[in-house]
């Protein structure tokens, strides 16, 4: 069996995210999609003493609806990177590895990429590269691309010769009123993920923060705890 699944590209994900990508044979980046402003695709979560807080990454909006993920360029002319970066160090420079990962993160944030979707893919790779997660990467834009929402995945899904896929619990509504993965008799099983609790800076545990506040906390550890939320859950489309 080959096993597919397909995200949008997602700023700073958090642990979910790459405990999927673990999991399948293929990931494709759903980038040729409509962008959706101040979702995940531009922000993530991350811990501070108080509370948690976003990081948003400034874009180029203006005249510019109904961009695609894969055209939205950042606004440089905001405090961007330099504003993340700081609210980062100051916020985990105590954390045990925080020295080990923060540089290599800086050095990507600081690039200027135009493109905001090229941004968070580097960031997304080289995360993968820490927790030793080699699954092969695809973009959506440089496949072809028919239909909407179950059409489209169940298409893309067909190019890369899959026999299952498996989604997000999130679209498991729109997914079950479609025919589309039974007409190419592809196996659709959900990733329902179970976080997992680790220890963080500043008290009591925080959910759904960055992969990034994991990482700085744990180390090499955090491919194990990334781990230990896995589980799956299958229906019966796809089956004839």
């Amino acid at each position: 069996m080959t096993s597919v699944a397909i995200m949008q590209p997602t700023y700073l994900p958090w642990l979910g995210y790459f405990a999927l990508m673990a999991q399948v044979d293929i990931f494709v980046f759903l980038d040729s999609v409509q962008f959706d402003k101040r979702s995940w695709q531009q922000r993530n979560k991350i811990k501070t003493a108080k509370e948690a807080i976003w990081l948003t990454v400034p874009i180029q909006s203006k005249g510019k609806q109904g961009q695609l993920i894969n055209e939205v360029e950042i606004d440089y002319t905001r405090k961007f990177p330099g504003g993340h970066i700081s609210s980062i160090e100051f916020n985990y420079r105590q954390a045990p590895f925080f020295l080990e990962y923060s540089p290599a993160l800086f050095s990507i944030l600081e690039k200027r990429h135009k493109y905001l979707v090229d941004l968070t893919i580097e960031i997304i790779e080289w995360i993968c590269s820490e927790l030793g997660i080699t699954t092969p990467i695809r973009r959506s834009s440089l496949m072809e691309n028919t239909g909407i929402k179950a059409d489209l995945l169940a298409m893309l899904c067909k190019q890369e010769n899959a026999t299952e896929y498996i989604s997000a619990p999130g679209s498991r509504d729109y997914l079950s009123e479609s025919d589309a993965f039974i007409n190419h008799e592809i196996l659709v099983s959900y990733h329902d993920y179970n976080h997992p609790d680790y220890n963080q800076l500043f008290g009591h545990f925080i959910p759904y923060m960055s992969i990034i506040d994991l990482l700085f906390n744990l180390g090499a550890e955090s491919k194990n705890v990334l781990k230990s939320g896995c589980h799956l859950s299958y229906t019966d489309e796809g089956k004839n």
